[in-house]
């Protein structure tokens, strides 16, 4: 009996259309660097510029906060827990908390200094108080920015300060907002709320979307020189997030209508579609010398994907398994993948399990089956 490396091509009827123009090759914008990914698949919707160094300005302390985050997550500290106001984070230009030198401020009110106020005091308070300066907080942010798959970032300081050798990437920060997002979810509705007060001094979040876009619960906005005007954000409908990162815009004004056109066209253009469910059987594998012939090909969650409302293209799918597989089968092992490809989009795999026991046959079984192959070629 000799195995061979099987792929059969399927296609996925449901969702074969005409092929046309990809969705975001119609769609501009004024920014310089932006990207609009889909959460739960990892699809890039819209892209430009989106692996372009750039200054990342108010943006970086996305990345403050989740070092701040992860502190709080492993109980190294606690958000009643009160850190020192140095005189170098007192005195620190730019937007602030205006937290006064000397004073111990609560954990969660730097966070909210940091996200809603946006305040660069409260940033180099949060990095001395975790690093004990703002110099190893920032190379640990880098280090860290690494490990969490952003490749093309570097961090020099905590607030986004102008610095030559300070930059990130649009899809690095969406990188960074999915990680915030999805790790910390006990912490992120702090980036949701619209104003905060702190020493009898009432600011507003500056996000632009919060309250003006159905379901935008975050993140941050930047703005340098250097850098323009620029905005994380994020919103969810029906369970269906998208973040969204644009750079380089010319005003609060255009960043706001861009910001709020670009998400509005990523909820109206694309839909999420359940194109396999779990349990259910994809194809079906031969089974050498097992009691039944064959065994279902399943997989173990929803597969789902993001289509285009307008239906363009066709997704095919494809599964792969050494066949015949051996008995006995076991239900639940992982035996071959199954491929899924889609216009414009990278493929997705997902793994095959077998979805029911296959016992092997008995001796005269096995002889019967064996003899049976030696003569036709085939086993029952």
């Amino acid at each position: 009996m000799f195995k061979l490396q099987r792929t059969a091509a399927l296609i996925a009827a449901a969702f074969i259309f005409m092929t046309s123009a990809p969705a975001s090759a119609q769609l501009e914008t004024k920014a310089k660097q932006a990207i609009i990914v889909d959460v739960e698949t990892g699809v890039i919707l819209f892209e430009k510029n989106a692996d372009e160094q750039m200054p990342t300005s108010s943006m970086s302390k996305v990345m403050t906060t989740y070092m701040l985050f992860e502190e709080l997550k492993k109980e190294r500290i606690k958000l009643d827990d009160q850190i020192l106001v140095s005189e170098k984070a007192w005195g620190m230009q730019g937007s602030k908390m205006f937290i006064k030198v000397g004073d111990r401020v609560k954990v969660e009110d730097l966070i909210r200094g940091i996200v809603i106020q946006s305040g660069n005091d409260a940033t180099i308070a949060v990095a001395e108080g975790l690093a004990g300066t703002e110099e190893a907080f920032a190379e640990a942010m880098t280090m860290r920015a690494k490990q969490l798959g952003m490749a093309n970032s570097s961090f020099k300081n905590a607030s986004g300060w102008p610095d030559p050798d300070h930059y990130s990437t649009a899809k690095d920060l969406a990188i960074l907002a999915n990680r915030i997002i999805t790790d910390f979810p006990d912490y992120y509705h702090y980036f949701a709320e619209k104003e905060y007060t702190y020493n009898k001094i009432r600011q507003q979040n500056r996000d632009p979307l919060l309250g003006k876009v159905a379901g935008a619960d975050g993140l941050k906005t930047g703005h340098t020189e250097a850098a323009g005007y620029g905005l994380i954000g994020s919103a969810i409908r029906d369970g269906h997030r998208v973040i969204m990162v644009v750079n380089g815009l010319e005003s609060t004004k255009e960043r706001e209508e861009e910001s709020i056109r670009l998400l509005e066209w990523a909820f109206r253009t694309f839909d999420r579609k359940p194109l396999v469910k779990a349990g259910e059987t994809i194809d079906r594998a031969s089974v050498w010398l097992g009691k039944s012939a064959d065994v279902p090909l399943v997989v173990k969650d929803d597969v789902r994907v993001v289509l285009p409302r307008a239906r363009t293209g066709e997704v095919r799918m494809s599964v792969s398994y050494e066949s015949p597989l051996s008995a006995p089968v076991k239900k639940g092992a992982e035996v071959g993948k199954l491929k899924i490809e889609i216009p414009q989009q990278a493929p997705i795999e997902a793994a095959l399990y077998a979805g029911a026991d296959v016992q092997r046959l008995g001796f005269f079984g096995r002889a019967k089956n064996r003899a049976r192959y030696l003569l036709f070629g085939q086993s029952e």
